[in-house]
């Protein structure tokens, strides 16, 4: 009895410590905060002195470029917060109408269609990676990400009259960043590990592709000829670079989709008009890769040099012709000359396809989530469809010549 007590003392006093956390955290603070549906309603150079560090998708021309080409079920929402006088934080945020009719390998029917979400997204659902805040240097962690709890909160509670967002996300976290925003936990956040991000390191004496191809022990680098490029070569097709979005948008956007419409799940459909927009954002850093035969486009991968990392994220190819040659490996292999050629550093795959991303030589990096719900029935079923946290692990693979006595 005594024991039973004890611990009920015990589970009292932690709620009500953690009650007084989250008073506290609830609290007013010293901070102010500016939030806008348009980017261009807020402070240009506020937001470009917040970010100049951030990179590319969170950059002010970048997202000013991305609203008028949104998908139809996603809209923008941007804040500042301010310690007093000074801007101390940006976020970038994205509300998606999501129902359970966009996922095609679940067995929902017409009740699909009715039953949804409003999910509110601190990130950018386009892409992968942490593009949703940008904190300025020498910021108290625990200031700045109560101020973007709060932000979250008054968006959540603005959009009641479009329909309530219980489902909130704040993605993706990598690194430090888990544990700075780790008091979140007391406003009820809880973190989830996703899918990795696959991530190739580049070599600093690859200046071409064909130096990748020497660098790769003698196993994988017969892998690659022979399964690869030999295949691609003798159906007489040709890698090129593609310079003019705008004249082949619907083309571009024909082959995205012919990839989309086979994913489990497709919480949105890129518009044909986002393509060239995104290269005009991009401008120098932009490189769409793009596979073809005999005059025809049978697939292209798009890349972005953000500061030292080339993100390959946008992918599309002709499932027919797949089917006979290995249009996918050819591409993401595309996307390693890209980036070799673009300066950079590493090349981020991103989530999906672990396996051939891991043969190529990437390495899974640990992401995650936070996430708040309040209806638990329907956030289980959308926080499944978004995360896929059913995933495998990353395999293990050492594709290199100094790995060669153990290549796997």
């Amino acid at each position: 009895m005594m024991k039973i007590q004890q611990k009920l003392r015990s589970v009292k006093t932690a709620l009500s410590e953690r009650r007084e956390v989250r008073k506290r955290l609830r609290g007013p603070a010293q901070l102010r905060y500016a939030i806008a549906d348009s980017i261009g309603m807020l402070d240009a150079q506020a937001w470009k002195g917040l970010t100049a560090q951030a990179g590319f998708f969170l950059s002010y021309d970048y997202l000013r470029s991305l609203e008028s080409v949104l998908p139809a079920n996603l809209d923008p929402r941007y804040a500042l917060v301010y310690e007093d006088e000074q801007p101390v934080a940006a976020l970038y945020m994205q509300l998606a109408d999501i129902r359970l009719a966009q996922a095609s390998k679940t067995s929902f029917g017409s009740l699909g269609e009715s039953l949804g979400q409003r999910v509110l997204t601190c990130g950018n659902l386009l892409t992968f990676g942490q593009h949703g805040i940008a904190i300025a240097p020498g910021v108290d962690p625990e200031l700045a990400w109560h101020g973007v709890a709060e932000v979250l909160y008054r968006v959540r509670q603005a959009e009641k009259l479009a329909g309530s967002a219980n489902f909130v996300m704040i993605k993706d976290l990598h690194g430090p960043q888990v544990e700075d925003a780790a008091f979140l936990k007391n406003l009820s956040y809880r973190f989830v590990e996703t899918e990795p991000n696959m991530v190739l390191a580049l070599g600093e004496d690859w200046k071409s592709y064909d130096d990748y191809l020497a660098s790769l022990a003698s196993k994988y680098r017969a892998n690659v000829r022979n399964g690869i490029l030999k295949p691609i070569e003798a159906a007489q097709c040709t890698v090129e670079h593609f310079s003019d979005m705008a004249a082949m948008q619907d083309e571009i956007h024909a082959l995205y989709k012919a990839v989309q419409v086979n994913a489990g799940f497709r919480p949105f459909e890129l518009l044909p008009e986002y393509f060239p927009a995104l290269q005009e954002a991009a401008g120098e850093r932009f490189r769409c890769s793009v596979l073809k035969r005999e005059g025809k486009m049978l697939g292209f991968l798009v890349t972005i040099a953000d500061g030292e990392t080339a993100i390959a994220f946008h992918i599309g190819f002709d499932r027919a012709a797949a089917a006979d040659l290995p249009i996918y490996l050819r591409l993401l292999h595309a996307g390693i000359a890209d980036a070799i050629g673009l300066g950079c550093k590493r090349v981020s795959f991103g989530r999906t396809a672990l396996e051939p991303k891991a043969a190529l030589g990437a390495r899974p990096e640990t992401y995650g989530v936070l996430i708040r719900h309040r209806q638990p029935f329907m956030n289980k079923v959308i926080k499944h469809l978004l995360l896929n946290i059913d995933h495998d692990e990353a395999p293990d693979r050492s594709p290199f010549k100094k790995a060669e006595g153990k290549a796997a």
